[in-house]
């Protein structure tokens, strides 16, 4: 056996956290955004190396960062797919459990998009007449809201079409529905100016407004899957869709993304951040398993290098907005360095 191959058998053997059992590859949960861009980098890797394709399992941001902070050891993910930063409180939960070290990878961005098919007329919106339309309550009258009464989106606005509001979209543990909430409903809860007084004032309210959406089916949660987003957006012509621009980027001969706010969800408004709606893309690694489960500094030089997420890589094909030079540097080298988050 030459030494290489003896190292990665001894790597194999060498349990984490006082685990008894080996893993001889990389295993990674997280966000369905991130999935495709984790996975392509995954096969390569696999083919390209003698390590293992990495495993990359898709949970929605929330359940994979929940999934990575549970412990260390081989029984627990080596690293999260985010299509958010990390919380606070996410950060206290890995500390508490032992995953005391993160190192934080920002692999490039996206934009979210409501997307509908090609068989229907493309929509216009702004970001308020969006909250408007998904809001669970909405504002009548200064300091005044009620139930959403909307049930079409020309209830919202007349120069919208005149078809039912029903929207598919991902569930609370998703980043995307996170992102969502954030960029797209509070950036048009914040037009209303007496709401957007109230965050400094009631920010725990403001919240709640901004954020809360109906629950009585006109937004219908369909689960961390984008992929049967899609499919029953191509089923149902009356329906729109949320979901990542990287979806929209591989089905564009089936879907059309919505213009928001006047500016269309395109590669080149995501990345010089005209699009308003859009949002960075995260990797995190538990550090305290580098070392310990083969192959995982070779596989963070793999997502990292240019050929991956560089203007002209792999990943930009499969609709991953790359960092510019200097952003990407600076993660390149948190990467390489094994610089832990905060630091």
């Amino acid at each position: 056996m030459n030494s290489k191959l003896l190292s990665l058998a001894v790597l194999a053997g060498i349990a984490v956290g006082g685990s008894a059992e080996a893993r001889d590859r990389i295993n990674i949960v997280g966000s369905s955004t991130v999935y495709p861009f984790t996975t392509a980098a995954a096969e390569t890797f696999g083919k390209t190396t003698q390590f293992k394709t990495p495993v990359v399992e898709s949970t929605g941001s929330g359940g994979g960062l929940k999934l990575f902070c549970a412990g260390v050891g081989v029984e627990h993910p080596d690293m999260t797919n985010a299509s958010r930063r990390i919380k606070k409180s996410e950060v206290e939960t890995c500390v508490k459990n032992g995953v005391a070290e993160i190192i934080e990878v920002k692999v490039g961005y996206d934009g979210i998009v409501l997307a509908n098919a090609k068989a229907s007329p493309p929509m216009e919106i702004s970001r308020k007449n969006l909250f408007l339309a998904l809001a669970k309550d909405i504002p009548q009258g200064e300091g005044k809201l009620v139930p959403n009464p909307h049930k079409t989106w020309n209830d919202v606005d007349p120069s919208l079409p005149a078809t039912g509001i029903e929207v598919l979209g991902p569930p609370p543990t998703s980043g995307t529905r996170d992102a969502f909430v954030e960029l797209a409903m509070e950036g048009g809860c914040k037009k209303f100016d007496w709401i957007k007084a109230m965050k400094k004032t009631d920010k725990q309210r403001y919240k709640a407004i901004c954020h809360g959406i109906r629950e009585d089916g006109a937004f219908i949660e369909a689960g961390e899957n984008d992929n049967l987003i899609v499919q029953k957006l191509v089923e149902n012509p009356k329906a729109h869709g949320v979901f990542g621009f990287s979806f929209l980027d591989q089905n564009v001969n089936l879907l059309q993304g919505s213009v928001m706010d006047g500016v269309a969800p395109t590669f080149e408004n995501i990345a010089d951040a005209s699009y308003p709606v859009s949002r960075p893309l995260y990797i995190y690694v538990k550090k305290a398993h580098i070392g310990k489960i083969p192959g995982m500094e070779e596989f963070l030089a793999e997502y990292t290098s240019e050929k991956a997420w560089g203007p002209d890589g792999y990943l930009t094909d499969k609709g991953l907005i790359p960092m510019p030079d200097r952003e990407r540097g600076m993660f390149r080298d948190a990467a390489t360095k094994m610089i832990p988050y905060g630091s």
